[in-house]
């Protein structure tokens, strides 16, 4: 059985760091590329950051580019996101799944983690 678990969300200041977890299990991990998706409350959910396979290759969205990296552990089964220079418009729930190239490999996500940026 597929599991996304998702963690390391919290309140921050404007400006501060935080690193998200995505830990995977129930598939083969290192064949997939993996992404963070996050959600705005009264927004859709929207793409974050993109890594390959091997972890050699990322995307990033505009809105992130410059602030927040991904990686990816995959020994370890598990991906990361590092975002610093955080702003309010970060705040929201992040999630992790396996992209396609028109939606998600697993139509189950997991519970996400919350992110606040607030002064």
């Amino acid at each position: 059985q597929v599991q996304l678990v998702e963690s390391g969300g919290g309140l921050v200041q404007p400006g501060g760091s935080l690193r998200l977890s995505c830990a995977a299990s129930g598939f083969t991990f290192k064949n997939y590329p993996m992404s963070w998706y996050r959600q705005g409350s009264g927004k859709e959910r929207e793409l974050v950051a993109t890594i390959n396979n091997s972890g050699e290759s990322t995307y990033y969205a505009g809105s992130v580019k410059g602030r927040f990296t991904i990686f990816r552990d995959n020994t370890k089964n598990t991906m990361y996101l590092q975002m610093n220079s955080l702003k309010s418009e970060d705040t929201a729930v992040y999630y992790c799944n396996a992209p396609t190239v028109d939606g998600v490999v697993f139509a189950s996500w997991g519970q996400g983690t919350q992110v606040t940026v607030s002064s």
